[in-house]
């Protein structure tokens, strides 16, 4: 990840404590401080274009530059497998622990995910091969600007048209339209969702209940063409570390049982091919009390001037009321700025967050908070009120540190 250096003031990147004698907290965090994930050379969006470039599939350009190419590629995304959590639990897992050294082309290095590391957001990242600022997917809950409400982009909630909303074809189509065989291998419960139709949507979907008959008919479909595109996932690493936390007894057994789907994978790929395993963001616990669970139904100070809170604990857009946002912005900085990086809109996207700020589309500009709060330290913004069941997790995630953002770019080569 790169660590940019915080200009002395450019555009309010930094922001100085005010001189005023009667100022009672410590400099806030400075916007430029806050690590930014790799796109365009090593981030989740920037896989599967380097993949299809290998293939010559037309409209893609490779990115990362460690990666070989290969007449048939998979990728397997283990969500909530973070690069530090694998790291830390080589007996539950031997097999994917063995082939650490492979990742990211054989340098032994993460990939990072994205800003905000959630699910939606990293997916169609994945599938569109596009940063958050230009898919449009900025975070776990965001205002549509049109009708001014939340988005759970993860349920779809409430509905709005998914081609409007992410407009960009996928790779999986591009490498439809060129002639690759393409494929995606996941539950059932998938095949018809909008997230997947904007995101994984291109060539043939197949859906499989269990872990081991997705492997062996993504190893099918990676034989069945010459050259060949497969995604396979799988979900229960995430649900057990939210519910459980990481290092849980559930937990790893999730990782035991992911650890021996991927080999039983790996055993069977056809010739000429490359499996990568990844992940779409990592994963931290976070003690249940009022010093690491901070609850904005229950703070006035943070309510203040606020419209809409979305987002998620880790990872928050701010929505003003109109004319208050600077007011929110400042206060928000007063009470968070020693524990979360807090930015304005337009300081978030001129750090990158999103991708390059010339990529942050027009049409995405307004989904993204009046103010951004991502937490550095081992803390939450809950809403326990108006997000019950989020609140009460155990493993969270989403914000721009090491342990949420590094994920495994794992390689097996036949």
């Amino acid at each position: 990840m790169s660590h940019p250096s915080p200009p002395a003031h450019d555009g309010g990147r930094s922001v100085p404590a005010p001189a005023s004698p009667f100022w009672d907290h410590p400099e806030p965090l400075a916007v430029g401080s806050a690590p930014v994930p790799e796109y365009g050379v090593g981030s989740l969006a920037d896989l599967l274009p380097t993949l299809a470039a290998g293939m010559d599939v037309p409209g893609t350009t490779a990115l990362i530059p460690e990666l070989a190419t290969a007449d048939r590629n998979c990728v397997f995304l283990i969500d909530g497998l973070g690069w530090e959590q694998l790291k830390a639990h080589p007996d539950e897992a031997p097999f994917l622990t063995s082939l650490l050294a492979s990742s990211r082309g054989g340098t032994g290095r993460p990939i990072t995910v994205g800003y905000p590391a959630t699910t939606a957001t990293s997916l169609a990242s994945v599938g569109t091969g596009l940063p958050p600022g230009a898919h449009g997917l900025p975070g776990y809950t965001v205002r549509n600007p049109e009708t001014d409400e939340l988005m759970n982009q993860l349920r779809w909630q409430p509905w709005t048209a998914p081609r409007v909303w992410q407009p960009h074809p996928t790779i999986f189509q591009l490498a439809d339209q060129a002639g690759v065989h393409t494929a995606q291998v996941s539950s059932p419960a998938f095949q018809n969702t909008p997230l997947t139709q904007i995101a994984l949507s291109g060539g043939t979907f197949h859906g499989r209940l269990s872990g081991e008959e997705r492997m062996d008919l993504a190893a099918e479909q990676l034989a069945a063409g010459d050259r060949s595109l497969v995604y396979t996932y799988y979900a229960e690493v995430d649900g057990k570390g939210h519910r459980f936390g990481v290092d849980s007894d559930p937990w790893r057994g999730q990782l035991m049982y992911v650890d021996r789907l991927v080999q039983r994978l790996a055993e069977q790929l056809p010739p000429r091919t490359a499996l990568y395993v990844t992940a779409d963001h990592g994963m931290i616990d976070i003690p249940f009390d009022e010093e690491h669970r901070i609850d904005f139904d229950a703070d006035w100070e943070l309510r203040a001037g606020v419209n809409l809170l979305g987002g998620e604990g880790r990872a928050r857009h701010v929505y003003a009321v109109p004319g208050a946002e600077s007011d929110v912005l400042t206060c928000w900085r007063e009470v968070l700025g020693e524990q979360f990086w807090v930015a304005s809109r337009d300081e978030a996207i001129a750090a990158g967050w999103f991708g390059r700020p010339d990529q942050v589309d027009e049409r995405v500009y307004a989904r993204i908070g009046d103010v951004i709060a991502a937490a550095r330290d081992d803390v939450l913004i809950i809403a326990s009120e108006r997000e019950p069941k989020e609140s009460a997790m155990v493993g969270n995630h989403g914000s721009l540190t090491p342990v949420e953002q590094l994920v495994p770019l794992l390689e097996v080569r036949s």
